[in-house]
């Protein structure tokens, strides 16, 4: 069956949808809505109403996550879950998250419409708690989803001392019930996204759709480099300890390392520290981070011994004590072949080519993916620009992303991915 869809009418639809979205925030002057505040309220009442007016039935659970449900095969066949977010970072863009949910609904409204039979349901998801902007817990909207909410994480408190558990009450729900948020996964067929690229490839490429390959794993490390202060005129330079200078040298390592990679590893240095922190003191202590992320595991690995082994030798070098510590690892979460094949074919339909790129970006379907196979789908923003007011995607590459998410329900047999959730190659 092949459904009829206005590209140009989806994507003005959606961005109106986006713009209405947009104007939520707990600020007058820019866009920042936090999981569990009034605001966040306000927007899940906005999609929740988007959400019945495309015919679906809605849901919400314990951490506020949206469920947008089409059941043409009655509640208890499998489901095909499509979704995003709708928390943002502070001062950030329209698109990032929210534009996934949008385009979810609109794909899903038009295959309603269309009174396309199907032996399995989809939902439509709405996250909270992508970003792990108010409470650092990101994406646990989705791991309770997927059945890995941890009740440590209850505990968690915002700049205000106000505690995860605590913020549920508030916003009218209660911690007992997050247990039941999570899917069956033998009933759960895969989880597919549309999101904004976050990076300027597809805009270089001139593309406006891309299948991402995998979402990349990250390591975050804390680099504490130890010297000796003294004073910036009187030390002569081949008997400093300066701590900088070596902090400075190892970032440099850091880069070497991520330019000579092949799976588009990217290494960032992006807090720095120094003490005493005067004009005419040399550092006698340094901490930065850095923040490395590849779409292979095996190579971040190496990475990570390669620079430590490189920080040691600089330290050794200088006569600076460097110390090391990780603070964050996730690991890359593979998107499944299939699903990139068949939103590859459904760009194609379109005459799209949608090459496949990696996400440096972390997403729900790193959490999702503990639960079943993933994929997801990404589209092109101008100038690569995210979590920035400047963040846009044009109503015409939205409108794309309607069609092909339509034309990939179109295709999709359930026989395709039945028994795959558990132990699926990928």
């Amino acid at each position: 069956m092949r459904i009829p869809v206005d590209i140009a009418a989806m994507g003005a639809r959606a961005t109106e949808m986006l713009d209405a979205l947009g104007a939520i925030s707990q600020s007058g002057d820019n866009l920042t809505r936090f999981f569990l505040t009034p605001e966040h309220r306000r927007a899940a009442d906005l999609v929740a109403g988007y959400m019945k007016a495309a015919g679906l039935d809605v849901s919400e659970d314990a951490l506020g996550t949206l469920r947008g449900r089409w059941q043409p095969a009655g509640p208890e066949a499998p489901r095909l879950l499509i979704g995003s977010h709708i928390d943002t970072v502070a001062n950030a863009g329209r698109y990032d998250g929210t534009m996934g949910v949008i385009v979810g609904i609109l794909a899903v409204e038009a295959v309603v419409k269309a009174g396309l039979k199907r032996p399995y349901g989809i939902d439509v998801l709405a996250f909270g708690d992508e970003e792990g902007t108010r409470f650092p817990t990101t994406l646990s909207s989705s791991a309770a989803v997927a059945g890995h909410f941890l009740p440590s994480w209850l505990g968690a408190r915002d700049a205000d001392g106000v505690s995860l558990e605590e913020a549920i009450r508030a916003y009218g729900k209660d911690p007992a019930d997050i247990p039941a948020a999570a899917y069956d996964p033998d009933k759960t067929i895969a989880y597919v996204e549309a999101h904004i690229e976050q990076g300027p490839v597809l805009e270089a490429e001139g593309e406006p759709l891309g299948i991402v390959s995998a979402i990349a794993g990250a390591s975050r490390l804390s680099i504490t480099v130890t010297g000796e202060a003294g004073h910036a005129g009187t030390v002569p330079m081949r008997m400093r300890r300066d701590a900088f200078a070596g902090a400075a040298e190892m970032a440099l390592v850091a880069e070497k390392i991520a330019r000579a990679d092949r799976h588009g590893m990217v290494a960032t240095v992006g807090r720095l520290h120094v003490e005493p922190g005067s004009v005419n003191v040399i550092p006698s202590r340094v901490v930065f981070t850095l923040d490395l992320r590849s779409g292979s595991d095996i190579s971040r690995r190496e990475a990570l011994t390669e620079f430590e082994r490189e920080a040691h030798r600089i330290a050794d070098a200088r006569g600076l004590g460097v110390v090391i510590s990780a603070f964050h690892e996730v690991g890359t979460v593979p998107c499944y072949r299939d699903l990139q094949l068949r939103l590859r074919n459904a760009a194609a339909d379109l005459g799209q080519r949608a090459p496949t790129l990696p996400s440096g970006a972390g997403h729900d379907g790193q959490a999702m993916s503990r639960l079943c196979p993933v994929g997801m789908l990404f589209v092109r923003c101008r100038g690569g620009i995210s979590h920035n007011p400047a963040e846009y995607a044009s109503p015409q590459d939205i409108g794309l992303a309607v069609a092909a998410l339509v034309r990939f329900i179109e295709r999709f047999e359930l026989p395709q991915l039945a028994g795959s959730v558990q132990g699926a190659e990928q």
